[in-house]
């Protein structure tokens, strides 16, 4: 069983299960996929009565959230112990070249540990990176409604027009980072 979870799964295996994980969502309790109204879940539980925008009951509406939160994240963690084969990250011949050409090493796992790391948010780059990059993603998930999964997956099941526009958005943004912003900040 461990063999076959530690595998990649084909996109016609999991692309179905997500769209499933939808349609339960809505048939057991009307409920919207999504990740970043947890975090105002959080601040409920934990300063409630702070303000108006924090009174609520979370255990009734947001505590299935708070629990789906902790299976990401628990779910990232046994996948990424007890499931890591430890062979490197397959990453394409070409995006190695435009990793190198900014000066980061693409063999260092997931992300490259030249951004992504504790010593990294020291340096000017790191900080604008993962500081105000975290942020401004942070801020644009509230201002836009939803994060990219609540508004790419439920959103667009939903046949929502603000999701198209919002997943629009996210795509148009990264795209923008990824060509213009991160060489730009990287000095590349």
């Amino acid at each position: 069983m461990i063999e076959f979870l530690s595998q990649p799964w084909p996109w016609f295996v999991a692309g179905p299960l997500i769209g499933l994980t939808v349609v339960l969502l809505l048939v057991v309790g009307g409920k919207s996929f999504g990740v970043s109204s947890s975090l105002r879940h959080i601040c409920a539980a934990t300063v409630p009565g702070s303000s108006a925008f924090l009174r609520y009951d979370w255990r009734k509406s947001g505590l299935w959230n708070l629990l789906f939160v902790v299976g990401v994240v628990l779910g990232g963690l046994l996948a990424g112990t007890l499931l890591a084969t430890g062979e490197p990250v397959a990453i394409s011949e070409a995006t190695k070249a435009d990793l190198a050409a900014l000066g980061l090493a693409s063999d260092s796992g997931l992300v490259p540990t030249e951004i992504y790391s504790l010593a990294a948010v020291a340096t000017p780059a790191g900080f604008v990176i993962l500081v105000v990059g975290g942020f401004l993603v942070g801020f644009g998930a509230r201002y836009a409604g939803g994060c990219t999964s609540g508004h790419a997956i439920m959103g667009l099941a939903n046949l929502q027009l603000p999701s198209l526009v919002a997943v629009l958005g996210f795509f148009a943004g990264g795209l923008l980072a990824t060509h213009l912003l991160l060489p730009l900040i990287l000095g590349g």
